[in-house]
């Protein structure tokens, strides 16, 4: 799988947006889920998909925020789903179940941001994990029934260009020692990542295939915190005047732009017939093994072995099994 990684002519851009992968796309009658569809690149993902005629259902823990937030975008139905209670990830895949509806597409999209403190989930787990790995593994087994209904199905999991610098701790993934932010936050999207190969192996024979998205830098329109502009700055992210720098060949976009190309996983057909890769720039990413540092002119975020290394990958899903049981 590693040697399929390579991009294969996608005809779209770095600078494409939602709607450019979605032009010409009939998607009525199919059934998607978003996990957080309600925020920034989710609520873009919302919108987008339920344009191009599909029936999405927006995944959120507070429902009430999420239909504030949705406003006047139609097509969408809210329902409750917090992915870091077991118990709330099984009634949502129960309730979905029960109604007998296919699922052609389930974007598992949330994600929390850096948290600066260590903080865990009520079973123990880090919470970057919990949220982004462990919630959307169980949410995908769960739904494995009306993904198969579907006939055909995808499964886009968000990730990052972090996934390159992330390890997966394997003898402490609750950070119990040495806590840092970037490092939980590197780890849960290297998982991202390794879920999305053994998941693919593991269902491409059911009609289920399964991609990974780097959706690049997103920090606009702004207005930007006052505290937040310093650190911004130091990564080029904006410029003297605190105004965002969109540079999309840099990996800097605009929320059309880096919600492109998870609509380009969950749906595109360019990518009928295939599974179990990174994306970024509504492409299959280049596999680059290349140590290359980030800094503030170059944030890499091209595949490499280790985050599509298959050994790894079943490692992790055995790992996580135990976790949920």
């Amino acid at each position: 799988m590693i040697d399929d990684q390579h991009p294969i002519g996608s005809g779209f851009t770095a600078a494409s947006t939602t709607d450019d992968v979605l032009a010409g796309v009939d998607l009525t009658g199919r059934e998607v889920i978003v996990t957080g569809g309600h925020g920034r690149l989710g609520r873009e993902v919302t919108r987008s998909l339920a344009a191009a005629g599909a029936s999405v259902t927006v995944a959120a823990r507070d429902p009430q925020r999420a239909r504030a937030a949705l406003g006047d975008v139609g097509g969408a139905r809210v329902e409750q789903l917090d992915l870091t209670d077991p118990a709330s990830i099984a009634a949502f895949a129960a309730r979905w179940t029960a109604a007998g509806r296919p699922l052609h597409a389930l974007v598992n999209n949330a994600t929390p941001l850096f948290n600066p403190e260590r903080r865990l989930d009520a079973r123990g787990n880090e919470l970057s994990f919990s949220t982004s790995h462990l919630g959307h593994f169980q949410l995908t087994r769960a739904l494995l029934p009306a993904l198969r209904q579907a006939g055909g199905a995808r499964v886009l999991t968000v990730t990052s260009g972090a996934a390159r610098f992330g390890e997966i701790r394997w003898d402490d993934l609750a950070f119990a020692t040495g806590y840092d932010p970037g490092a939980a936050y590197g780890q849960a999207k290297r998982a991202n990542v390794l879920f999305t190969v053994e998941l693919d192996r593991r269902y491409a024979g059911d009609g289920i295939r399964a991609f990974a998205a780097h959706p690049g830098v997103v920090i606009g329109p702004g207005p930007h915190r006052p505290d937040q502009i310093p650190s911004y700055r130091a990564q080029g992210l904006v410029d003297e005047h605190g105004t965002t720098i969109v540079d999309p060949a840099a990996g800097k976009k605009t929320v059309a732009q880096g919600a492109a190309t998870l609509v380009f996983g969950a749906v595109s057909p360019v990518l009928d017939g295939i599974g179990g890769r990174y994306l970024k720039d509504n492409d299959v990413a280049p596999l680059d093994d290349t140590v290359r540092p980030l800094t503030a002119d170059n944030i890499p975020s091209d595949a490499n072995s280790a985050m599509l290394d298959p050994v790894q990958a079943r490692r992790l899903w055995e790992v996580t099994e135990r976790l949920l049981t």
